[in-house]
């Protein structure tokens, strides 16, 4: 309490003693200075960065506010929050039970104390149960809408009806039978769980996975008529083996598939083919079964469903509007504070002075090459569980990385020792690899609020039913709208009322998002990508068919147009072989084995080197970049330091350590064009989208600091480099269209590099990926093109269908991209704009003043801008991009105003590109 009288004697009660009780007084020191300087008002906050005017689904009220500032521990709003947005709270529309659903079925549903359903579920179930073999549905509501109920009663009636029959009339012809599949074994359990608790007589409901032992198999494929599977073991067990699962099949009604939406890029390709085997498959056996997917807000949802079931979009009946009551949901989104100890020193001192500081303002950075940088997500979520689990806030903590799961409850189980010891046992870390006594163990410890935070990766964003959680943290954005909705949706699911935090990471696609919310609250939910057609995906998936049943001419086209040609190519190869009466798989080995659904590869075991003991895996897709000698790995809180990777026996050998960094990757590329599929012309620029070779090698990687990401040290690799073919975007961009934009000969690498980089971190914005699903190559000269050329690629064999929505939506994405370069606030180049923690090079050349003048010169090429992008994005860039001259070519008009070697800058140019420094790299 001294401390903070010191300071200020009338700072509110409520941080001295937040300071005072947790004994981290140099962190809330800070949170002290910047709650206290600027006091933000509450009643409405538009973005700082965007005009008060946006679109919005209403401000929060003061009252609401302060609630989630008192959980965070603040007592007003810091600088670190650039908008809050309010869900507002919706009201329960319930209907009477369907007619046709049979009295037991709904009375096991009303002892369970579901009065009646909601208008949105009777609309699903009804359309399911009345629709034949040829009709299919798709459910996309938000989360806690309750789906299940949903495609649950049209499947638990006919299954009751069919067993009720078939024992008054001793006939099982009318029986039923319902597949549920589900992209994590978690789910499955938890849906499960939910159907035994009705108690339903007739109803055998069994989870099959990979977990299930062998002597219980039997027994499922000829008693369960309700079978909870997953995707890979409809892959590998079912279909393969249809003939033994061929009274299950022979009385399918309805296969539902969960968490549609997530099922995108080559994941995505690889189900939707799978789900034209089932339905072939079905169909050899007389079953018409209908689908029912189950999705949360997308875009075009019944175009998509079909998409994924190899239907047509008019044969899907679409679901999309919720009437599931709802509290509100307080949106923040925060953007972590620069790590410049210096900076923090000079703004305490300059408060203590009464002087203002413009935010900002930066002493010397830390980061690669001198760059400044943020507070890291994981710390920074660790922060903020610490503060929620001490107020016995029930919070989940989502990140996209596994380790950055387990490094989250790590360090809060390590700041909770510091303040109230009792409490870090209540946190926890969740995500795939974990042994499924591990998994199964901490699913019960959350449903039954034994743990009052837990740090997870998505594997928990999907509809595991876990009430009475108070607050989401989202570490980073997750990649697409849908995902961010169904994780800020984890919260409040009895009704109340909750808050989110989206936590920006050192990511140019975080830095856009967090200063323009109308991009998250204000547009529609992305359009699922994934491509079936492509012959990466869809050949090994005709061996497998045809292993199933020989293929026949007429069923071609439910495959794709390409089908024909990839058969012949298969028969000259060697695998399949063609007869009078279709293509036959006649090799011992099971197709099935040759597909990887998630496209990963075969995992590897990663075993303690000191018990021997195998404490997870790893697929072979990340073992160069994630299990390389030298890498930290982190399990259940236990940090482990790799000591070999042995690919041979997919082994990974590990030994536990204490580190205080964590590690990185870097991998070199080289791309070869093979071939344009389509070209645009756009001025002088030649924008492309095609096929291309990409041969990259992991050759080292770097040791960072876990507290302000400092670089401690380059450590080299030897590994073999890996081939793919895939598809690409790129622009061949002439040098002399550069020189007129203003970039120096000497800065064209630099200018090229930083833009590549960039743009590969806003590509997520249009295309449903992540940022490590893409990859990218800049060159001054490339041999192919023979021009200055930048790339950026699917990093899947035969692409995922992320290039070319990025081709589709160029002149969105190349705005969102300059617009992030112009608004970050560092002045050569940071990880929130320019740099790229994946960078083969060490970010280096890089030029942040290059790249948003060639950035403009795309746009302004393409004819992509409106009278107020122009104004607003190239103003700060000066008379060369600002106004070229009506009539001239384009090299002329960019050279307007344009500066020549050794000549000064325009005042508003210089002005606006303080301290960008170029390059003096030969390269």
């Amino acid at each position: 309490m001294f401390i903070g009288i010191l300071i200020d004697p009338i700072i509110p009660p409520l941080i001295v003693q937040v300071t005072d009780n947790r004994g981290r007084k140099s962190k809330y020191l800070r949170a002290l200075w910047r709650c206290h300087n600027r006091r933000v008002p509450t009643d409405a906050l538009p973005s700082r960065s965007h005009p008060a005017g946006a679109p919005s689904t209403r401000a929060p009220q003061p009252g609401e506010l302060a609630v989630v500032l008192d959980q965070l521990g603040l007592a007003s709003l810091p600088e670190q929050v650039t908008h809050v947005r309010t869900l507002p709270a919706r009201r329960a529309e319930t209907a009477p039970w369907p007619s046709w659903a049979h009295p037991r079925v709904v009375e096991a549903y009303q002892n369970l104390g579901v009065a009646e359903p909601y208008l949105h579920q009777v609309q699903a179930a009804t359309a399911a149960h009345e629709s034949p073999g040829n009709r299919h549905v798709i459910l996309a509501t938000g989360t806690a809408s309750g789906k299940s109920l949903a495609y649950q009663l049209p499947a638990l009636d006919a299954i009751y009806r069919g067993e009720f029959e078939a024992q008054a009339s001793g006939f099982d012809s009318g029986r039923a039978t319902t597949l549920y599949l589900s992209p994590t074994k978690a789910l499955a359990a938890d849906q499960l769980a939910s159907l035994r608790a009705l108690g339903l007589p007739g109803l055998v409901a069994e989870s099959y996975d990979g977990d299930t032992p062998q002597a219980d198999r039997r027994f499922i494929r000829e008693r369960a008529n309700f079978i909870l599977a997953n995707p890979d073991m409809l892959h590998h067990a079912i279909l393969p083996n249809h003939a033994r699962w061929a009274g299950f099949l022979r009385k399918l009604k309805y296969v539902v598939v969960d968490e549609a939406h997530g099922y995108r890029g080559v994941f995505g390709a690889h189900v939707s083919l799978l789900m034209r085997r089932l339905r072939r498959v079905c169909r050899y056996y007389g079953a018409t079964p209908v689908f029912i997917g189950a999705s949360a807000t997308s875009a075009e949802p019944a175009e998509s469903f079909a998409r994924l079931i190899g239907s047509r979009p008019t044969a899907v009946t679409a679901i999309t509007e919720s009437t599931a009551p709802r509290g509100a949901t307080h949106v923040l989104l925060w953007e972590p504070e620069f790590t410049d100890a210096a900076a923090v020193n000079d703004k305490l001192s300059a408060h203590a002075n009464g002087v203002s500081v413009r935010p900002g303002a930066l002493g010397n950075g830390a980061g690669e090459n001198g760059a400044p940088v943020r507070k890291s997500v994981i710390t920074q979520s660790a922060e903020m569980l610490t503060d929620l689990v001490v107020n016995r806030t029930r919070t989940i903590s989502f990140i996209k990385s596994r380790r950055g799961a387990e490094a989250i409850a790590q360090t809060a189980g390590r700041y909770l020792d510091e303040v109230e010891p009792g409490l870090s046992t209540r946190i926890a870390a969740y995500r795939a690899g974990y042994l499924p006594e591990e998994r199964r163990a901490l699913e019960a410890s959350l449903r039954r609020g034994e743990i009052l935070g837990v740090a997870s990766t998505n594997a928990l964003e999907l509809g595991i039913d876990i009430a009475g959680l108070d607050a989401v943290l989202v570490g980073g954005w997750p990649g697409t709208r849908a995902s961010f909705y169904q994780q800020i949706g984890r919260a409040g699911r009895a009704g109340q009322d909750t808050f989110a935090v989206l936590i920006a990471s050192e990511d140019p696609l975080d830095t856009y998002l967090v200063h323009h919310p109308e991009d998250i609250f204000d547009r529609p939910v992305e359009k699922t990508v994934f491509d079936p057609e492509n012959p990466y995906v869809l050949s090994p998936h005709l061996c497998a068919a045809a292993a199933e049943i020989p293929l026949r001419r007429e069923e071609l086209m439910v495959f794709g147009r390409t089908t024909e040609a990839l058969l012949g190519r298969l028969v000259e190869q060697g695998y399949l072989r063609q007869r009078a009466t279709g293509w036959f798989w006649t090799h011992p080995e099971s197709a099935s084995d040759f597909v990887n659904l998630r496209g990963g590869g075969s995992p590897l075991q990663i075993i303690d080197c000191e018990t021997g003991a195998v404490i997870g895996s790893m697929d072979d897709g990340h073992a160069h970049s994630q299990g390389h000698p030298g890498a930290i790995y982190t399990h259940q809180g236990k940090t482990y330091v790799v000591e070999d990777l042995d690919e041979d026996n997919k082994v990974i050998a590990v030994s536990a350590v204490s580190p205080d960094y964590y590690t990185q990757s870097r991998d070199i590329t080289e791309v070869t064009v093979l071939g344009a599929e389509e070209t645009r012309q756009q001025g002088q620029v030649s924008l492309n989208y095609g096929r291309v070779r990409v041969r990259s090698q992991v050759v080292g990687y770097q040791r960072k600091s876990l507290v302000g990401q400092q670089v401690l040290g380059d450590e080299p690799l030897d590994l073999a480099p890996q081939e793919l073919q895939t598809r690409a975007i790129w622009w061949t961009i002439p040098a002399t269209l550069l020189h007129a934009a203003g970039i120096h000969e000497r800065d064209i690498p630099g200018a090229l590099h930083a833009a590549e980089h960039a743009a590969i971190g806003l590509l997520p914005l249009v295309a449903t990926c992540d940022r490590w699903d893409i990859g990218g190559l800049s060159t001054a000269f490339h041999i192919d093109t023979e021009q200055p050329t930048i790339f950026v690629y699917d990093g899947h064999p035969g692409g995922a269908g992320f290039a070319e929505r990025g081709f589709e939506q160029v002149g969105h994405w190349l705005r969102a991209t300059l617009d992030t370069i112009l608004a970050c606030e560092c002045e050569l180049g940071c990880p929130s704009c320019v740099q790229s923690p994946k960078c083969g090079n060490r970010n280096e050349p890089l030029h942040k003043a290059g790249a948003a003048r060639l950035l403009a010169a795309l746009l302004v090429e393409a004819d992509e801008l409106t009278d107020e992008e122009r104004r607003r994005l190239l103003k700060p860039l000066g008379p060369a991009v600002e106004n070229p001259v009506a009539g001239a070519t384009a090299a002329e008009s960019y050279a307007v105003g344009s500066r020549v070697e050794g000549e000064p800058a325009p005042a508003d140019v210089a002005e606006s590109l303080t301290g960008f420094a170029a390059t003096d790299d030969p390269f």
